[in-house]
């Protein structure tokens, strides 16, 4: 193992949002990345951090990160919610996505969640084929729903329209 997994700092935010966009661009996304380094150490390190991040750090370069955060099940109380898990093209195959996801359960399970959740893209064989292989629950009869800013601030003006 050439890599140090370890809970993230604000310094190494840079070297995280370098992994989103290359995320986002795996994911034909290039342009859909809004947050920017401040965005993040603000929601990550003020008064009340908004997420936790593991990094993994290779010869001082941030080579992985897992981007976890608290939610509220109905059924099961309190979940983690895994946002995302990203290795670096150079670094895949070579046991980081496994060492990143192992962190991820085992602070899961220091918190006494009863579930992490996650997506994955439904084209994205190697990471379904490798989070089956790791025992998770791929619910592909499950969709996901969002509004994005544009569609809030049309709902927002439908609900308006609807009260006149």
């Amino acid at each position: 193992m050439d890599y140090l997994i370890r809970l993230a700092t604000e310094n190494d935010m840079s070297g995280v949002l370098s992994l989103i966009q290359e995320l986002a661009l795996f994911e034909k996304e290039p342009d859909a990345v809004e947050v920017v380094v401040e965005d993040l150490i603000k929601d990550g390190f003020g008064s009340q951090p908004k997420f936790t991040c593991f990094v993994a750090e290779k010869e001082n370069e941030i080579v992985g990160i897992a981007l976890v955060y608290m939610r509220y099940s109905t059924w099961k109380g309190e979940v983690l919610h895994l946002e995302d898990l990203i290795v670096s093209e150079s670094m895949r195959g070579s046991g980081l996505g496994t060492a990143l996801l192992d962190k991820v359960v085992s602070y899961g399970n220091s918190l006494g969640v009863k579930r992490i959740c996650w997506e994955v893209i439904d084209w994205n064989e190697n990471a379904i084929a490798f989070y089956e292989k790791k025992g998770a629950n791929v619910m592909r009869d499950w969709d996901v729903v969002q509004l994005n800013d544009k569609g809030i601030k049309n709902y927002i003006e439908n609900i308006k329209q609807v009260a006149k």
